[in-house]
């Protein structure tokens, strides 16, 4: 990683963009980098649009305001797509990640984006196979490992392993860690 980059999440309350922003950091501090994760809410209710923040960098980060021109864009809700603009801001050589079973050249026409590189995940359809929920995040979270590419998806797992190891059951930590997986491997660019 030669610059600061920077990651905005747009997701629906409850569906983990908070969590899946604050897991990539930790990854990335894990690893020595500099590091923020934030939030920002609109009505704090379940179902409700929200955004989520990182700047990952190998240099100290003196940046202490909202993400305004992201380097990629985190779609886990895909009905966000026409709700909300998500593409704003979005760097010309930019990067938008959608969970959606659709391809990253319908993604991409349907978003109107002549520059910037689009990747698919059908994450909700992982999530629900593998961990018997709705939460999309971490099949994204194994998505944006390949798209970053600075570290390895096995530090991801591990530091899920860590993290949840006596929070959840065994098998619900593995099941996370096989979303992850799916992510890293299923995930389609363009």
């Amino acid at each position: 990683m030669e610059k600061l980059i920077e990651v905005r999440w747009h997701g629906r309350g409850g569906q983990g963009a908070k969590t899946g922003a604050q897991i990539l950091a930790e990854v990335f501090f894990d690893r020595g980098y500099h590091i923020q994760a934030f939030p920002e809410y609109g009505a704090e209710r379940s179902g409700a649009p929200m955004k989520a923040f990182n700047r990952l960098s190998k240099e100290e980060i003196l940046l202490h305001c909202q993400v305004e021109n992201p380097d990629i864009v985190v779609v886990v809700d895909p009905t966000l797509l026409t709700a909300v603009n998500v593409t704003e801001g979005l760097k010309d050589e930019g990067i938008i990640l959608v969970n959606t079973p659709h391809t990253p050249a319908e993604v991409k026409k349907k978003l109107g984006l002549k520059t910037q590189k689009v990747y698919t995940l059908d994450a909700t359809k992982i999530a629900l196979e593998e961990m018997k929920v709705n939460f999309p995040n971490t099949p994204m979270l194994g998505a944006l490992a390949k798209i970053i590419g600075e570290i390895p998806l096995e530090a991801f797992e591990e530091h899920f392993k860590s993290k949840f190891e006596g929070k959840l059951p065994p098998d619900k930590v593995e099941a996370n860690v096989r979303a992850m997986r799916r992510g890293y491997e299923e995930v389609q660019g363009e």
